[in-house]
């Protein structure tokens, strides 16, 4: 595996101003993972600059479901249902320790949005349009089956329910994995590193970057023959610069997803229900955890920094009353939450929960390629469509010939374990490796399925590095996590690690609190930073855990 280290920060940004690139891609989330990868499999010279962290943005704030898109049923986007089905398959055979089949019960009561013979047909349809494997089609239940499944549903006027395959996943670890495979290939991806101009020629065409590194304050000048927006909600900030907003725009909208301890609201069985304004609500339950969410209204605040509120807590708590009478979860229960900022494509008279999830590309006169909309479901198809734009466009220009996209049956990192069937062999074995060297059966297994065919490398950090943990007062699982997360994942800053390398502060806020002192000292050590540095870092972590309990208003 090709080194994606933290400690060749200079050398990443020399590297970017010393080479002219095939494609520069803007946006290091979901989207322009998937281009990168797409890209540099071709043999394309590719780099990425991502202003923050490695899906620091929507990507690692979604309601963390690759999914089918059975909403969009509703409203007759049945060539997205169709296409997305196909694309989560795929995503799973491609990184299955990363993503995971979920039954999901849909229950429906009288005087509900969805009875026994919708449900049916749609999700008969559904199973059709998305090419659903036979042994995950769906199946209808009685009101016993549905309660026995998950007896805190409302029993008064329950009618039954559907029941059918989800895929739950890790979103910011999908896209990290996505993003080390496209290294694997070639290509040069850089986080902290923020687009603040475009370079254009004397026909007034793109034809680079001006990139400041966040971290040192110093910027770059970076040489593209093409350059991808992939900026997410960030897409039309770009496209401003390049003073090409115009015609259709984004609209974001806001969702929030409230996590509560297992012990407060003990859900069993993965639901999905309709609320009495006609929105979809999921709750899931995930590693000793309840999480439910999302919320979908209009969000005008600061981009990079989404919070809940007061009004989306009250509304999600609501929800869960509804549903689950006999849960009593208060907003002092609420452990943790998240906020996340959708980018989608403004469509006039609208309500945020209508708009179409679907993804568009816009060019501009200067030639900037902007990737707008879309789902983290279909990145992967999403990726080919703007890399072939890019293919036909350097073939015109250059005469350069790429081939077609190789990534549906390509592995992401961690995902080399010969698909879903060859991952229960893997998992197995390497929970016996875990546990001959010291660790749990659920500790080898939790760490299997962080790191997929990677956890090889985080043994035998675990193995050798055991009294540098002690030196740390780390828990040395912790620690191997933190050496890994360094010199493979590009992690720099203490949000990095315990929001998107371990998912930490969302689904055990607790591990945060215990070990942010001892890892913060050891990566302030590792990475030079300076007293101020370290200050800031820590403030930030700690501004983070306030809000993951405690409601934001907007003023």
């Amino acid at each position: 595996m090709k080194q994606f280290s933290s400690y060749e920060r200079e050398q990443h940004f020399n590297k970017l101003a010393q080479e002219e690139w095939d494609l520069l891609v803007v946006g290091g989330g979901i989207t322009g993972s998937g281009i990168a990868l797409d890209a540099s499999s071709r043999g394309m010279k590719t780099a990425v600059v991502e202003m923050q962290d490695f899906a620091a943005g929507t990507s690692s704030r979604s309601t963390k479901l690759v999914h089918g898109g059975l909403r969009y049923l509703k409203q007759f986007e049945v060539k997205m249902v169709a296409e997305v089905g196909k694309e989560r398959a795929i995503v799973y055979e491609n990184g299955p320790h990363v993503t995971t089949p979920e039954w999901m019960m849909l229950p429906f009561h009288e005087g509900g949005n969805f009875g026994p013979f919708s449900t049916n047909l749609g999700l008969r349809v559904y199973d059709y349009l998305a090419g659903v494997k036979k042994d995950e089609r769906r199946t209808m239940l009685s009101p016993e089956e549905a309660l026995k499944r998950e007896p805190l549903v409302k029993k008064d006027g329950l009618k039954g329910a559907g029941f059918y395959v989800e895929y739950k996943t890790d979103d910011a670890r999908l896209t990290l994995e996505v993003m080390k495979k496209a290294v694997e290939h070639g290509t040069l991806a850089t986080n902290y590193a923020k687009v603040v101009d475009f370079i254009y020629n004397d026909q007034g065409t793109i034809h680079g970057a001006k990139i400041e590194d966040t971290v040192s304050g110093e910027q770059y000048h970076v040489k593209a023959k093409r350059i991808i927006n992939a900026g997410g909600p960030w897409v039309d900030d770009l496209r401003e610069i390049d003073g090409s907003k115009k015609g259709k725009t984004l609209q974001l909208t806001k969702g929030v997803h409230l996590v509560f301890d297992q012990s407060d609201f003990p859900l069993q069985q993965a639901v999905y229900f309709d609320t009495p304004d006609g929105r979809m609500i999921f709750a899931i339950p995930r590693d000793g955890k309840t999480y439910v969410g999302t919320t979908d209204t209009k969000f005008t605040g600061e981009i990079s920094h989404p919070t809940m509120t007061t009004e989306d807590r009250k509304y999600i708590l609501a929800a869960i009353h509804m549903m689950f009478p006999e849960v009593s979860v208060t907003a002092e229960d609420v452990e943790s939450s998240w906020a996340g900022v959708r980018p989608l494509i403004y469509e006039e008279g609208k309500d945020p929960s209508e708009i179409s999830r679907k993804d568009e590309i816009f060019v501009s006169d200067s030639g900037l390629i902007s990737m707008a909309g879309g789902k983290l479901t279909g990145y992967r198809k999403m990726a080919q469509t703007a890399v072939d734009l890019v293919r036909d466009q350097l073939m015109e220009e250059c005469g350069i010939r790429y081939s077609d996209s190789e990534t549906k049956h390509m592995p992401i990192s961690g995902g080399e374990v010969n698909g879903s069937k060859g991952f229960e062999k893997f998992k197995q074995e390497r929970t016996q490796i875990g546990e001959s060297i010291g660790l749990t059966e659920s500790q080898a297994e939790e760490l299997v399925h962080l790191y997929g065919s990677n956890v090889d490398t985080v043994f035998k950090i675990y193995k050798e590095e055991k009294q540098q943990a002690e030196q740390y007062n780390i828990d040395p699982i912790v620690f191997a996590q933190l050496v890994y997360a360094l010199k493979y994942e590009l992690t720099y800053k203490p949000v990095d690690f315990f929001v998107r390398r371990t998912g930490a502060l969302f689904f055990n806020i607790q591990f945060v609190r215990k070990y942010k002192d001892g890892v913060i000292a050891y990566m302030a050590q590792e990475l030079k930073w300076s007293d101020e540095q370290k200050q800031g870092y820590t403030e930030e972590l700690n501004q983070l855990l306030k809000e993951a309990v405690e409601p934001i208003e907007y003023v």
